[in-house]
Formats: C-alpha cells, sequence, structure tokens
C-alpha cells in the first residue's frame, strides 16, 4: 500500500460516515441540536467539509470546491469561512437539505481524492503552511484534515443516533 492508497481510502471512509449520518433526513433533522450549544449535523458536515475544501486545495494549490455551491447553500458567512470558531446563533444559521449537503461534500471528496490518489510518499514532507512552528508538511495538514474530518463526522453520527424517534 503506498501513501496515496491510504490516503485516498481514509477520506472515503469519512464518506462513508458522512453519508450515514446524513442520507434520509430531513431538514428538521439535519438541525436537530440535542442542546442550544451543541452543534447539529449539518453544521458538523458542511464544516467538516468546508475544512477539508480549504486545506486540501491550499496544499494542492488549487480553487476550492465551495465558491461553486455558496450561492445555492445560502449562507450568511463570508465566502472563506469554514465555520471555525463559529457559535451557537452561527451553527443554527446552517439549514440546508440533505443532497445538498452530500452534493457540497462529495464533490469536495472527489476533488480530494483526485488529489491525493497521486501523491507520492517524498511529497509528504513539502512544507505546505509556514505560518507554524514548526511549518506544516503535506503528511501532516493531510492527517490533520483526516483527523479533524473523522472527528466531526463521528459527532454527526452520534447526533443523528440521539434524533428522537
Amino acid at each position: 500500500m503506498t501513501s496515496a492508497d491510504l490516503l485516498t481510502d481514509a477520506f472515503g471512509r469519512i464518506s462513508e460516515v458522512v453519508h450515514g449520518a446524513v442520507d434520509g433526513l430531513t431538514e428538521d433533522q439535519l438541525t436537530h441540536r440535542p442542546e442550544p450549544s451543541a452543534n447539529s449535523i449539518a453544521w458538523l458536515v458542511w464544516h467538516l467539509t468546508r475544512i477539508q475544501d480549504d486545506h486540501v486545495a491550499q496544499a494542492a494549490g488549487a480553487e476550492q470546491t465551495w465558491p461553486a455551491w455558496a450561492e445555492r447553500f445560502g449562507l450568511p458567512f463570508r465566502l472563506g469561512d469554514t465555520g471555525y470558531g463559529h457559535d451557537a446563533e452561527a451553527v443554527a444559521k446552517v439549514r440546508v437539505p440533505a443532497d445538498l449537503l452530500l452534493g457540497y461534500h462529495d464533490a469536495t471528496c472527489a476533488r480530494t481524492v483526485e488529489y491525493v490518489s497521486g501523491i507520492a510518499d517524498g511529497d509528504l514532507g513539502r512544507v505546505v503552511d509556514e505560518r507554524w512552528d514548526p511549518p506544516v508538511t503535506l503528511g501532516v495538514r493531510l492527517v490533520s484534515v483526516v483527523s479533524d474530518d473523522l472527528q466531526h463526522a463521528g459527532q454527526a453520527a452520534y447526533v443523528r443516533g440521539l434524533l428522537p424517534r
């Protein structure tokens, strides 16, 4: 197994968890919050997809997928917003149908998989972000995205399990 195979599998698993958390839900179910300060499934999936889109596009030196989707979502956030630091009021504003949420996620995942499937082991040491000490390499950035996305996808699956029956 190569690094590209491993990364392709990892991002595919994120997508499987996302689909399991979102498929078949109504907008009301997607925006359900177990308590007022909790994140909804819709926000969690939007956020994890925005992080993947933003971070992988930056590492790849490519454009993000989001600009082609932002108008359809109609969210009151600036174009570059990824959800980092959102409060409960902002979380409540992410209200979209499942097909739109999954469409954006699938489009982002497809671009991610296209990129990571071409990565060679030697590429992983390339510095992609010098704003940190130590600077962030491609390998560290991709593992960070996988970790963040899997955590949020798991949270979305958990919230789905809490939905009123």
